[in-house]
């Protein structure tokens, strides 16, 4: 029971730990963060009359002091979980137990299994729960067409993802003639469809797959990422391995969905290209809302509203 009761402190002082390094982290997150304190105008105990190099003293201060903080806390961290002793034996999974009865746990990890299994499954769970109200609300169609319509009637109406390579290529050019920023190439790796291959400045590069005049997939990456395999073909599924670059091409398959526009199919290519383009200030503009370039998880605004195209951080978007 004394065994138990120390197990239960020990887990207690290493969550209290983790809880402070957690905050002294943020709170030097957001002192490198914020353009005002970088430049010692904030600094307490520091006026606008003291001399730069004081401001930047008493800063370098600050830095050192947050940073000792951070390592004590990590060091008492380190120092409580090392006292913890592992549990002894195997999770008690109920009836379960009985089914690695013949065989020995350390061949085969049945339980450790079951147990990552019912954690996927309850987050599954909870992430459905989440999002069927939420997808309720919102009706994500990117036809104008209605069900009921007779098939002979959509017949009779204009197909969006029939487009003649010609008129996409001139359309596109023409995009890209707009913006000496934006430089766009085309190539057509699946047949007559048009995989566009977009490098924005030295902010990021991006590919979008068109079916016709359909967008069908986009993928953003940073600019030092390779847009080609090995073997020189266009890479047009792998995904950024920078957060700031997965949150985008989020962002931009939304958008893809919003601009989709059936009977405008040459309208709506346009109107994302532009929308994209927004994209060259990702990392010199600050949100319009809360006027701060990185957000509580240093984040740069990553959303772009659809119709002004101001930038906003997923927190503060309207």
């Amino acid at each position: 029971m004394s065994n138990c009761g120390s197990t239960l402190d020990g887990l207690s002082r290493a969550l209290v730990c983790t809880r402070l390094l957690r905050c002294n982290v943020i709170d030097f997150m957001r002192k490198i963060s914020s353009s005002d304190e970088i430049r010692g105008c904030n600094l307490v105990g520091v006026g606008p009359q003291i001399a730069m190099e004081d401001r930047e003293k008493y800063y370098k201060q600050e830095i050192v002091i947050r940073l000792q903080k951070m390592v004590d806390n990590l060091k008492e961290l380190d120092q409580t979980v090392s006292s913890l002793s592992p549990p002894i034996g195997v999770f008690n999974l109920g009836n379960s137990s009985f089914v690695n009865q013949e065989v020995a746990p350390e061949r085969i990890p049945l339980y450790s299994q079951l147990i990552d299994s019912y954690k996927w499954t309850d987050k599954v769970r909870s992430y459905a729960e989440l999002a069927c109200p939420i997808l309720s609300q919102n009706s994500l169609k990117r036809t104008f067409f209605n069900a009921s319509i007779s098939a002979k009637q959509r017949r009779t109406l204009a197909n969006s993802h029939v487009a003649t390579p010609e008129f996409v290529n001139k359309t596109i050019i023409n995009v890209s003639n707009l913006y000496n920023d934006m430089d766009i190439t085309i190539t057509r790796p699946l047949g007559s469809n048009a995989a566009l291959s977009i490098t924005l400045g030295h902010t990021l590069k991006a590919v979008v797959i068109l079916k016709g005049w359909l967008i069908e997939w986009v993928v953003v990456r940073a600019s030092n990422e390779d847009m080609t395999k090995e073997d020189g073909t266009l890479d047009l599924w792998t995904e950024s391995r920078y957060k700031v670059f997965q949150k985008v091409t989020d962002n931009a398959n939304a958008a893809m969905l919003h601009f989709c526009a059936p009977n405008y199919p040459e309208l709506s290519v346009r109107s994302f290209m532009i929308w994209l383009h927004s994209y060259i200030t990702l990392f010199s503009q600050s949100c319009k809302k809360c006027s701060l370039h990185l957000c509580t998880n240093m984040m740069p605004p990553t959303w772009r509203d659809l119709r002004s195209l101001e930038p906003y951080h997923e927190e503060c978007k309207p």
